[in-house]
């Protein structure tokens, strides 16, 4: 499975301390030989301050208990370093550790509220306590170091601030809201909510990064092109990884991410792999059937660029009709889902969607089917399929009958009404004016600031 893993390509998009949950999911796979996944460990930790983690890699790597003496005297400069920006920035930490500001976090009405009274809070405390331009940037420069050093933030059963805590609150004081360092700040602090498993606290940021990303001023549209690149591959951690009881509408707000015109650019001109997760949203989400019809055409137009069995499958089906090469793609799909980091916990569910999928578009070209070559179609024992089907029917209400005599389901009528396909056109219309109303008010928002400049 190395020639369909993805990991090589969506490295250069991803934070280094993203890049190890992947590293370990591909060691566990076995899809690589292990001494090349340890080297490749060893030589992205030594790029980070993890210093702990990168001696325990070298320990395996060499089979020894000897540390060269260059690991332990970074490990010495990485503690010096922490020091010195404490120092440099203590007398802001005290303003931060001041009982008054996590009392108004706790006892606050709403988030919105919370973050609101919290934030006069400190600004107030700010003031107060002197703190000047120089003791802000300290902040940013420590909670950086704290972020490379793996100090993500807050953990259960922890009241230590980390990373996750000390850039929101930088954001808050810093002078110049829109400088560099207080938009790294946005990636810093999502990157600690994926590290940490915050999925909510991530979601929320991803939503503030992409408009920050969307309504920046950009000196070059490259720069932009490549931001949203980077918070494409991000997005999957937040939508894909945390369990659908946690974050219930991500596949739907995944598929309005990448179907929005400036990231579907994104994915096409810069990364036409994710098309994968694209196509598997899609799949298993069946309230976003109306999205097919738009997936079918990205992947027929990057053909050429990018194809794996799951969106072979989609073609095979959806283009060609060609049942027996989508019963063999979807083989291949269920060892591609097991093997893929982000998808290995939809495997079950992308199966019954696809045959769902498989079921509904013979349904379509044939009136009267035979079970046992239906079953085959499914991969499935005629039993297994026999019962299926009929679940099927019952649960989805089809036109349909089954003759246990000959093993034949018996297709009936399936025409959508006129106030049916008057439905589905308006529910289309209404999406489709919503984002184009949303990119509108975008730009007359951008153009409105640029003419205040």
């Amino acid at each position: 499975m190395a020639g369909l893993d993805l990991v090589p390509r969506m490295a250069r998009y991803l934070d280094k301390h993203l890049i190890f949950p992947l590293l370990e999911h591909v060691q566990q796979q076995g899809i690589y030989a292990e001494e090349d996944i340890l080297k490749a460990q060893f030589d992205l930790l030594q790029k980070t301050k993890l210093i702990d983690s990168a001696i325990e890699k070298y320990k395996a790597i060499h089979k020894t208990e000897d540390v060269p003496e260059a690991l332990k005297n970074q490990r010495q400069d990485v503690v010096l370093q922490l020091k010195a920006l404490k120092a440099d920035c203590k007398q802001l930490l005290t303003v931060i550790e001041d009982p008054s500001l996590s009392k108004i976090k706790v006892e606050g009405e709403s988030r919105e509220k919370s973050a609101q009274a919290y934030r006069e809070a400190l600004v107030s405390l700010k003031e107060k306590h002197n703190i000047i331009p120089e003791h802000v940037e300290a902040l940013y420069k420590y909670a950086k170091l704290y972020f490379e050093c793996g100090n993500y933030g807050m953990v259960e059963g922890s009241d230590k601030m980390g990373a996750a805590e000390f850039l929101p609150i930088y954001r808050m004081l810093t002078a110049d809201p829109n400088s560099e360092n207080a938009f790294s700040a946005l990636w810093g602090k999502l990157a600690s909510e994926i590290l940490l498993g915050k999925w909510e606290e991530a979601a929320d940021d991803l939503r503030t990064l992409r408009e920050a990303i969307d309504t920046k001023h950009w000196s070059n549209p490259l720069q932009q092109l490549e931001q949203r690149t980077w918070l494409v591959h991000w997005s999957l951690f937040v939508y894909f990884k945390p369990e659908a009881s946690k974050l219930s509408n991500s596949r739907s707000e995944v598929i309005d991410l990448f179907f929005s015109p400036p990231y579907l650019q994104t994915i096409q001109t810069n990364c036409s792999h994710i098309l994968r997760y694209l196509a598997a949203a899609v799949i298993t989400n069946p309230r976003r059937r109306n999205a097919l019809k738009d997936l079918v055409r990205i992947i027929q137009q990057e053909h050429h660029t990018y194809r794996d069995p799951i969106t072979e499958f989609v073609e095979c089906l959806l283009v060609n009709y060609d049942f027996d090469s989508a019963q063999e793609k979807l083989r291949q799909c269920e060892k591609l889902l097991a093997s893929d980091y982000f998808l290995q916990g939809l495997s079950e569910e992308f199966i019954q969607n696809a045959r769902l999928f498989i079921f509904e578009t013979y349904c379509r070209i044939h009136q009267c089917i035979d079970i046992s070559m239906l079953a085959d179609k499914l991969n499935m024992g005629q039993e297994e399929a026999e019962l299926w089907i009929v679940n099927l029917i019952r649960n989805a209400r089809l036109d349909a009958k089954i003759d246990s005599e000959k093993h034949h389901v018996i297709m009936g009528s399936t025409k959508p009404s006129v106030y049916q396909q008057v439905c589905t056109k308006t529910k289309s219309l209404c999406f489709r004016s919503y984002v184009l109303a949303g990119n509108f008010t975008k730009q007359r928002s951008k153009y409105d600031r640029e003419d205040d400049m």
